[in-house]
């Protein structure tokens, strides 16, 4: 028996088969499948000093960790401002519709099913959430293959693997998120690398990162606030009486206490009760400009301008406002058409995506107008060159005939204006002496 043959029926290590669908499902097997110790993220209060820390140890060469960083971000997206800008940006390009073109620019829309699930919008948004988070690290699932001829035809899932788990400086995965990094999984080679997709720089740290330093005194003003309507925000009551009983303080100071918004309590005659109005009225300008001047930074890194989420002051800055946003959407749009370009497709034509052959994603900027440029455009179109009928059969879903001449136009004008000016208006003034 020759060594080959002892490897292959004692050890199994050398595969028998060597046809290209068998090697296929080999590798799918070799999916990555780490069994990562998760761990409850801190829920603690921060401030900047520990964002500056927790900064520093990201910026570590020789053992960065981004642990306590993303704590932070997670606090930080908690914030309501800042997660409505993001979610601003995100549906932007969410809401954008795309197509598949080969090189000569024809569209193939026969393979869009493929990407209309929710695999492929998971992925997306994950990608998207790079530019916040930094480094993302996503994990594409098992295929779906055809029932009956056994193509692929999708992904069942999409995963991010936990970015505390992820050491990108390094090319590392680490079971616990305090191992050092020599000792995780390098996931940049075979076979993880065929079915792990790297988006961002390994030293991005996201967007989060300088929202960070808004966030954390917003929330201890908003915390600040709260203190002070409860110290200033009611009248304190003052109770005066010439008992020296004990018994008696203590049942005047409990009825006090529990009188809460009903006041109404039976004393004796000699005590009095006053109420001391607070003498401050300026928290508006310590607190609330504060925390309007947060938001308004937090509107300027995540949208680039403040009139798209804030209100405005006229229609000509906020026109310029929007094309500032739109510039900023149009880069993410790009950055997510290169991930799928360069990186998820040639994952899928490695898995066997066959229909994905020669094709690359675009966006279709066509289907984008308003209806109102929608409408200008095909009657520009429309009353300069002769357009197919079958055009606005389908888009509209309603039957057209032929176009009709213009001279079958003026006549159809002429007659609806000869038979309304024959009829009795029934607006017609009558005469006021009968």
């Amino acid at each position: 028996m020759s060594f080959k043959q002892f490897l292959r029926t004692t050890l199994g290590l050398i595969p028998r088969h060597r046809d290209p669908m068998m090697a296929l499902a080999l590798r799918e097997k070799k999916r990555i499948a780490i069994d990562l110790q998760h761990t409850t993220e801190a829920l603690t209060r921060h401030d900047l000093a520990a964002w500056r820390t927790a900064w520093q140890q990201a910026l570590s060469v020789e053992s960065p960790s981004r642990t306590r960083l993303y704590d932070i971000y997670r606090d930080a997206v908690v914030d309501l401002h800042l997660s409505g800008c993001i979610d601003q940006r995100k549906g932007m390009v969410m809401a954008r519709t795309f197509k598949w073109i080969d090189s000569e620019g024809t569209e193939h829309p026969e393979v869009m099913p493929i990407f209309d699930r929710e695999w492929f919008k998971e992925m997306c948004r994950h990608t998207l959430d790079s530019i916040y988070w930094g480094h993302s690290l996503i994990e594409l699932g098992n295929i779906v293959r055809d029932a009956g001829s056994g193509a692929p035809v999708a992904y069942d899932s999409v995963t991010l693997i936990p970015r505390r788990h992820v050491i990108p400086e390094k090319g590392r995965i680490v079971r616990n998120v305090s191992d050092a990094w020599q000792s995780g999984i390098n996931y940049r080679q075979s076979p993880y690398a065929d079915w792990l997709i790297e988006v961002g720089s390994p030293t991005d740290l996201g967007l989060l990162l300088k929202a960070a330093s808004q966030t954390i005194p917003k929330k201890n003003m908003l915390g600040f606030w709260d203190t002070f309507g409860e110290i200033f925000g009611m009248p304190m009551r003052v109770a005066r009486t010439t008992s020296r009983d004990p018994k008696e303080q203590n049942r005047l100071l409990d009825m006090l206490s529990r009188a809460g918004a009903q006041l109404s309590m039976v004393l004796p005659s000699e005590t009095e009760i006053d109420f001391v109005e607070s003498a401050k009225n300026d928290a508006y300008n310590v607190y609330d400009r504060r925390i309007d001047r947060a938001n308004t930074e937090l509107s300027k890194l995540i949208l680039g301008q403040t009139m798209t989420i804030e209100d405005g002051s006229s229609l000509s800055q906020s026109e310029t406002h929007l094309e500032v946003l739109r510039n900023l959407i149009e880069a993410d749009a790009d950055m997510l058409r290169d991930v799928i370009n360069n990186r998820l497709i040639p994952l899928m034509r490695r898995h066997g995506f066959t229909a994905l052959e020669d094709l690359h994603f675009e966006w279709d900027y066509a289907v984008d107008y308003t209806p109102e440029q929608q409408i200008a455009y095909e009657t520009m179109v429309a009353d300069r060159y002769e357009v197919d009928p079958s055009y606005f059969a389908e888009k509209y879903t309603m039957p057209v005939g032929n176009r009709r001449s213009p001279q079958t136009e003026m006549a159809a004008i002429e007659t609806l204006a000869l038979g309304h000016s024959h009829q009795p208006s029934p607006h017609r003034q009558q005469p006021f002496f009968d």
